[in-house]
């Protein structure tokens, strides 16, 4: 008995659910937000719908560590720290270091912060946060949980770039994916759904929100994967471009009369995908609300769709068929136009869903229609819970 709690530390905010193990049922989640700058909003969610928020002037993320666990003792969410009994951490970038999750030591901190080429932006705070955890609460087990571990599967063929050779062994230029965490719990649940074991099944999980990857599963493992070198290409995302010729990217940057590389590689990871396009939103919802009087906002869409629909083909050609697609996160868990579309243009492999049954938000349900030969899953994604699952395996 004790409680689990599942990590993800972002450059100003820090997100926390708390477990109840082994029953895995949540007794409080969290969010510090605007660490590092004024007004920091602490808000704690706890009980049958009781929520704490406060607003303060949070410095750093261990200070930030600080402040929520208390309020964690003061709302009688927790009486004592030790009842924390391991802490599982959110980590993007493992490259081919890590293959599994990993109980964390100084070394492996040191590991993490050394892959920071590799997701700038996300590992320095991982790190950042894992040491103050580690302050605060040094005897209990934290467990480092990678985005990419589960992409390490793939063969050769599929995440080697067509790049000179030496560039993947001198500096590991290379497709690592991401999401891997969502991915593969929805696979597991998904062959507990078709009651098969996932080692006989061939799938494509499809995990689209804001950010958006899609993968193709054999033998329970990652086979193929959207997402790149980083999370920037695959699918067209929320503002993200997905894939386009670096060539172009040279061309824009001369007309644009842009000379640093990071402001346009900002554009196409913050200004491009849905909001570049339609010029209306990066919500899926905004943009379908103006699309039929908006051609930008339509053409997003549309466009949307067809990388989606590009990947899946592309994948059941590399598995030699499939068994089951399934829709995951944001936008594929609560947009049943969406999936409805996607499986439209697919109905030549015998994809195709039940109108009826999905006509449905974030509930688990098999949405396959009666003579469909390919079933189609909707499995709301939890990746907190495979983080504590994660932290009971190897503490």
């Amino acid at each position: 008995m004790g409680k689990s709690m599942a990590v993800n530390a972002g450059s100003s905010t820090l997100k926390y659910k708390l477990f109840q193990m082994p029953e895995e049922s949540v007794i409080s989640s969290g969010l510090v937000e605007r660490i590092g700058l004024n007004d920091s909003v602490v808000t704690i969610k706890y009980g049958d719908g009781k929520k704490f928020e406060e607003t303060l002037n949070i410095s750093t993320h261990e200070e930030a560590i600080q402040i929520m666990l208390d309020q964690l003792l003061k709302l009688n969410i927790i009486k004592d720290y030790n009842e924390i009994t391991g802490v599982g951490h959110r980590v993007v970038a493992g490259g081919e270091i890590f293959n599994d999750s990993v109980l964390i030591d100084d070394k492996v901190i040191d590991q993490i912060e050394s892959l920071a080429e590799y997701a700038p932006l996300h590992n320095p705070a991982e790190a950042m946060g894992i040491r103050a955890f580690k302050k605060i609460l040094p005897d209990i087990p934290s467990v480092a949980v990678f985005d990419t571990s589960f992409h390490t599967t793939m063969p050769a063929v599929n995440y080697m770039y067509a790049l000179p050779y030496e560039y993947y062994t001198k500096f590991g230029a290379r497709k690592y994916g991401a999401h891997g965490t969502s991915h593969r719990y929805v696979s597991q649940r998904a062959a507990e759904i078709l009651g098969k074991p996932l080692e006989d099944l061939k799938l494509i999980t499809l995990h689209i929100g804001a950010g958006a990857s899609i993968t193709a599963i054999k033998n329970g493992k990652s086979f193929d994967t959207s997402m790149g070198f980083t999370p920037l290409t695959g699918i067209m995302m929320a503002t993200r471009t997905g894939d386009v010729d670096v060539s172009l990217i040279s061309y824009l940057m001369e007309k644009l009369n842009i000379t640093k590389m990071d402001d346009m590689i900002d554009i196409l990871n913050h200004k491009s995908g849905l909001i570049g396009v339609s010029g209306v939103s990066a919500d899926m919802r905004e943009v379908e609300a103006v699309q039929a009087d908006n051609k930008q906002a339509k053409l997003a869409r549309d466009m949307y769709i067809q990388r989606i629909v590009r990947y899946v083909g592309e994948y059941v050609a590399e598995l030699d068929g499939v068994d089951a697609i399934v829709f995951t996160a944001g936008v594929g868990e609560n947009d049943f136009t969406i999936r409805q579309e996607v499986a439209d243009k697919l109905d030549y492999f015998g994809i195709k869903v039940d109108p009826e049954k999905n006509h449905i938000r974030g509930v688990e349900r098999d949405l396959s229609a009666a003579d469909a030969t390919v079933k189609t899953l909707l499995i709301p994604t939890d990746e907190e819970l495979m983080i504590v699952r994660d932290i009971e395996r190897l503490k």
